[in-house]
């Protein structure tokens, strides 16, 4: 299994016939590995594999002979896999039939790096100039000089980070995709709401989740760092608003408010959030960050979906399966439901 210049994407993979019990081989991420124990007390490797058009799963029993191999491997290694299309629950699940480890020497003379890390479906230069441009629309000083500050000490790695390890944007600059898109939501319906103070909102939009630059770690794959697992992104976030609130010499109202949008920005307690929204502008960022990351959500799996696709697997941020197909627009007399 040594040629790696043609396997199948991803959402090649998921396209083949199912009931063919079709065999492929591919390039892939071990996005995810964990040790299980079977009803029987032996055990089984999860192994999430992936690409930049999607992921899926694998059981890997301990009678199959890739089951030490993958039990070796750590998250972020890049295999090469041979596997047959198999459903588990109507759940995409291949069998593996072989599988290797490519050394990074030889996927770097490859093409296929490009291929095994998912980025921003927006072009990450033009959402840094907006980004930028929405730190200047900042009309309180003290406050513009604020979020600055803290971008200025993030800037190289919040331009790449993922905004989430799986559930929402969860690729490179997508933390950056997913703060422009709040921008850009803040701009349209802070005008509803004028008991909102427009810049303050902004200003908590755009340090909301900067803790994560601390909080994740990998290139290839993301996990979660010491400081990340010790504190959270949400504490940190709060500590890069406060160091640079005091520096920029913001008073210190505006200061505390600012830290509470970012302390309540998750919006429940058992969702990671330090307190519960309790100014006009951290509920109505709260609900914001919300929004944006459900459709990040549904705007990802539209875009993994495989061309005969009708839902999607359930997806545990949305609690459900998704509907993929577009609503049908022609007239009642037109229209065949199943």
């Amino acid at each position: 299994m040594s040629d790696i210049s043609t396997p199948l994407t991803v959402r090649e993979i998921k396209a083949l016939d199912r009931t063919a019990g079709d065999t492929f081989t591919s390039v892939l991420l071990v996005r995810k590995l964990s040790e299980r124990p079977t009803k029987t007390g032996n055990s089984f490797l999860s192994v999430e594999l992936g690409d930049k058009t999607g992921t899926f799963n694998c059981n890997c029993f301990s009678d199959n002979p890739s089951f030490e191999f993958f039990k070796a491997l750590r998250e972020g290694s890049v295999v090469r896999i041979e596997a047959k299309v198999d459903y588990y629950q109507n759940r995409f699940s291949p069998r593996l039939l072989r599988a290797e480890e490519i050394n990074p020497e030889q996927l770097a003379d490859s093409a296929l790096m490009a291929n095994l890390v998912e980025t921003a479906p927006e072009d990450a230069d033009k959402l840094w100039a907006e980004f930028q441009e929405h730190v200047a629309s900042i009309t309180h000083p003290e406050l513009r000089a604020t979020v600055q500050a803290v971008i200025d000490e993030i800037a190289d790695s919040f331009r790449t980070a993922p905004a989430a390890l799986s559930m929402h944007h969860a690729y490179r600059h997508g933390l950056l995709e997913h703060t422009c898109h709040m921008a850009r939501a803040c701009k349209v319906l802070a005008p509803l709401y004028p008991e909102i103070d427009a810049d303050l909102a902004m200003a908590g939009i755009l340090l909301h989740d900067t803790g994560k630059v601390i909080e994740y770690q990998g290139a290839l794959s993301t996990a979660r760092s010491r400081r990340g697992i010790l504190q959270g992104h949400v504490v940190l976030g709060y500590q890069l608003a406060r160091k640079a609130g005091i520096k920029s010499k913001l008073n210190s109202d505006l200061l505390e408010r600012l830290e509470h949008i970012i302390l309540s920005h998750q919006g429940e307690l058992e969702w990671g959030a330090a307190a519960i929204a309790a100014t006009p502008e951290a509920v109505f960022v709260a609900k914001i960050d919300d929004l944006d990351a459900k459709m990040g959500m549904v705007q990802r799996l539209l875009r993994q979906a495989g061309e005969n696709d009708e839902f999607s697997d359930k997806h545990l941020g949305l609690n459900s399966q998704l509907l993929l197909t577009k609503p049908q627009k022609q007239s009642q007399s037109d229209i065949r439901l199943p």
